[in-house]
């Protein structure tokens, strides 16, 4: 089998997570503050905390917390951020997955603002002017996808933080599809809160993930209950929050510190490197077959997905016969980002979706583009 949707779930892991997963399921159970056991070991929740700050570019690792990935934590983000902004606008880019467009549209403590979409370009980018265009004095927050899950576009951050501080704005970004793969830097960028998940290419297991709020913020939780530190406290003064409730993954996130620590041993540069190596032999593979469309280059699309269409073949053909007649696993449909796919003239089927991690082999991208050149001039998936 030949995997090319490390966008939804990287594969495979580094061994060194199955090890740490092991290890922690075979030794003493140790939850934080709720016992002795842990006394004298290294914290796994602070080390796992420590790498990231490294790989996120925050330096207040303290206020990184877990969730079991970005659903939980751009929810938690987003109704913590309208206890704190009067009525207004939210502007979300065009980019935004249903993690940041379903919570907005359907909580009721954010029905009190209007969502507003900042168009992006075919290829995902959002322009300086759009964002201008966009704002108003009602306008309270942004969010923003760092990078496309569905073109790999990667936004100015720097410039968006800016706009953002010029305007008075929350910022909150999601690095869901860029941590692990690309450079990160909250502390730089201005972020007032980020969300991030484990499963992609940070390389921890399903079930990961975390935010980071800023700390001016004084956020209201989104789930109260058990934490192991004042358990008499039954009612929390306004900003004495706590925000990791209940029994933590922690197999999960031992498994996630092991993976960041493989990112940070086999360097951030190295990593990028392989896959923009990569990404130049799809983009030009793909872009000789006159059978097939690709959205975005990678002069201006700099992570590690993209998207394609085959003009004789519906994205969900195409997928059926790579996976029964060639063995390659791809993604198609509109990939839970629905409003990108209006800007690139594909909302009715999708696109056909590929995206590769460091340990993706030259030799698979070789036989992914032979198949999808014999499909382009078969139209039915017979070898030709």
């Amino acid at each position: 089998m030949i995997y090319l949707n490390n966008a939804a779930t990287s594969y495979p892991k580094p061994s060194c997570v199955k090890e740490a997963l092991q290890a922690y399921l075979n030794s003493t159970p140790a939850s934080q503050f709720r016992g002795s056991e842990q006394i004298g070991r290294p914290d796994t929740e602070e080390i796992c905390r420590k790498n990231l700050g490294k790989i996120l570019g925050i330096k207040e690792t303290g206020r990184i917390y877990f969730s079991s990935g970005a659903t939980e934590a751009l929810n938690t983000i987003l109704c913590g951020m309208s206890d704190l902004l009067e009525d207004g606008e939210i502007l979300v880019t065009q980019t935004e997955h249903n993690s940041v467009l379903r919570p907005i549209l359907n909580h009721k403590c954010l029905k009190k603002f209007q969502m507003v979409t900042v168009p992006c370009t075919m290829d995902g980018e959002v322009t300086a002017e759009a964002l201008e265009k966009s704002v108003t004095d009602r306008t309270r927050a942004i969010i923003v996808n760092h990078c496309s899950n569905v073109t790999g576009r990667v936004q100015d951050m720097n410039r968006i933080g800016e706009f953002a501080r010029r305007h008075h704005l929350f910022f909150a970004a999601d690095v869901s599809q860029s941590a692990g793969c690309l450079p990160v830097c909250a502390d730089e960028w201005g972020v007032d809160a980020l969300a991030f998940t484990g499963h992609k290419s940070l390389m921890g297991i399903p079930g990961t993930g975390g935010y980071y709020i800023s700390p001016v913020w004084k956020m209201r939780p989104l789930q109260y209950g058990g934490t192991g530190r004042n358990s008499s406290q039954l009612i929390y003064e306004e900003g004495d929050y706590e925000y990791e409730t209940g029994t933590q993954n922690l197999p999960g996130i031992a498994a996630l510190g092991a993976a960041t620590e493989y990112i940070l041993e086999t360097g951030l540069q190295t990593i990028m490197e392989r896959e923009e190596h990569l990404m130049r032999i799809l983009y030009e593979g793909l872009g000789a077959m006159s059978g097939i469309t690709v959205y975005g280059s990678r002069e201006t699309c700099k992570g590690p997905v993209m998207s394609f269409n085959f003009k004789n073949l519906s994205p969900s053909d195409a997928a059926y016969i790579f996976q029964n007649i060639y063995g390659i696993t791809v993604r198609t449909g509109l990939h839970c980002s629905p409003l990108i796919h209006q800007a690139m003239g594909t909302g009715k089927q999708g696109t056909v979706r590929i995206s590769i991690s460091c340990f993706t082999t030259e030799e698979e991208i070789m036989e992914f583009l032979k198949a999808a050149g014999q499909m382009a001039c078969a139209g039915i998936g017979e070898k030709i």
